[in-house]
């Protein structure tokens, strides 16, 4: 009886041991299909496809788009990841490249974080309003009209309060910080500008403010001398020398005779000679006419020529003239002035 039972207990053994093992093979097997669900389709297929999710898309929306593109193996498990994970409430609109070398967690994550298709454009130092708009409008990322509709809304920043640019020019002259700008493929125009006089608050803020309220000036005329400044220094170490240059012509009163700002009233900064006429031209912006700062900033400044603005480097010199090769030469009285113009102009 006692070797019967054990017999018994041997078989029962046995097959629990085997229905444990096919428990465990299954389980196994039901995992290694789970992760090949996961896998990237084609794991060497790069060829980007564009996919665009539509603005309030369900989760359920987006795993029918993904899957009629072939880029998941299954529609229920991408929403079932998405919950396990909690990104099926925060998948996100907008227009994604992806590959087919890519596994679904990834292509979930990418959506989750809206990291969509991307444009990148860099504003040089010295550009102006017109001239940031044509460089969008020749990348395609704005048209003319909105263009002009962007610039021409108002923006709520204090710094534009003393905005009085005149007639044909724009209250944004000057604000509109260069710099490298990484945007969304559908950012509007206006954001653009948003973003790019959010740019200018910020530095301002934090660099410049304090070194402006500490000489008694105000945001507008920091903008205005470095926007000449820009213009006129070509070489990086004479931006501080020049900025001398137009503060102790302001202090004697003296006109500022200013090129750059003949170019800027005539809207071509492209022009080589200036010819007497122009000089004679009667506008807010004629340095050669009126004495004290153009009406308003003739370019939008970059970083370093709003620094060398608020701190002029402390010389003698009244006069420059160009050697040609981008440089100036500095003079401190008019007969050496005459003699500089008589070495590189005349």
């Amino acid at each position: 009886m006692s070797e019967l039972k054990l017999m018994m207990n041997q078989k029962v053994t046995r097959v629990v041991m085997l229905f444990i093992l096919l428990l465990v093979g299954f389980i196994l097997t039901g995992y290694y299909l789970l992760l090949m669900q996961l896998k990237p389709i084609d794991p060497g297929d790069n060829t980007c496809i564009d996919i665009r999710i539509a603005e309030n898309s369900t989760a359920g929306q987006v795993a029918e788009l993904l899957y009629s593109n072939r880029l998941i193996r299954n529609e229920t498990l991408f929403l079932a990841y998405c919950r396990h994970k909690g990104l099926d409430s925060s998948l996100k609109a907008g227009h994604y490249q992806f590959n087919r070398s890519q596994s679904l967690q990834e292509i979930a994550a990418a959506i989750s974080v809206g990291k969509v298709v991307t444009i990148a454009f860099t504003i040089p130092e010295g550009y102006t309003v017109d001239k940031i708009g044509e460089l969008l409008i020749e990348k395609n990322i704005c048209s003319i009209e909105e263009w002009q509709e962007a610039i021409n809304m108002d923006y709520n920043h204090e710094f534009l309060q003393l905005a009085d640019p005149g007639e044909g020019k724009s209250y944004l002259e000057g604000f509109l910080f260069p710099d490298t700008y990484v945007i969304a493929e559908d950012t509007s125009a206006t954001e653009i500008v948003n973003a790019m006089l959010g740019n200018f608050e910020k530095l301002w803020t934090e660099e410049f403010e304090q070194q402006a309220l500490n000489q008694d000036m105000n945001v507008y005329d920091a903008i205005i001398i470095a926007s000449m400044i820009e213009k006129e220094a070509m070489v990086d170490n004479e931006r501080k020398i020049i900025s001398g240059v137009i503060q102790n012509r302001l202090d004697r009163d003296m006109l500022l005779q200013i090129d750059a700002t003949i170019l800027y009233l005539l809207n071509n900064d492209e022009k080589d000679i200036i010819f007497y006429e122009d000089l004679e031209i009667d506008s807010p912006y004629n340095t050669y006419k009126y004495v004290g700062l153009p009406q308003a900033p003739i370019a939008c400044p970059g970083k370093a020529a709003i620094d060398a603005a608020l701190n002029p480097e402390q010389h003698e010199y009244l006069y420059y003239v160009s050697r040609g090769d981008g440089s100036h030469q500095f003079s401190k009285t008019y007969s050496e002035h005459l003699q500089a113009k008589a070495q590189y102009i005349d």
